[in-house]
């Protein structure tokens, strides 16, 4: 006599497979392009001869900037400049 099957299986289907995942478009995925610093408004600075004026740090924030997308293009050599 066979053995009754159980209404809940289903021998015909194989197991659900997780989906695979998808294939990275950039080779680095978590290493964003760098941003440059926000140029001070022409008010931003006073005049007043500051020991360190907004025109000092944002020239010291814009040589990291370069500094920086020039390591990231060397990462990316394929990204437009």
């Amino acid at each position: 006599m066979p053995v009754p099957r159980c209404p809940l299986r289903n021998d015909r289907q194989p197991p659900m497979q997780p989906p695979a995942p998808p294939p990275p478009s950039d080779p680095v995925p978590d290493d964003p392009r760098p941003r440059p610093p926000e140029e001070p408004a022409p008010g931003d600075c006073c005049g007043g001869g500051c020991a360190y004026c907004v025109n000092d740090r944002y020239a010291e924030e814009l040589a990291a900037y370069r500094e920086a997308l020039a390591a990231w293009l060397r990462r990316h050599p394929g990204a437009a400049p």
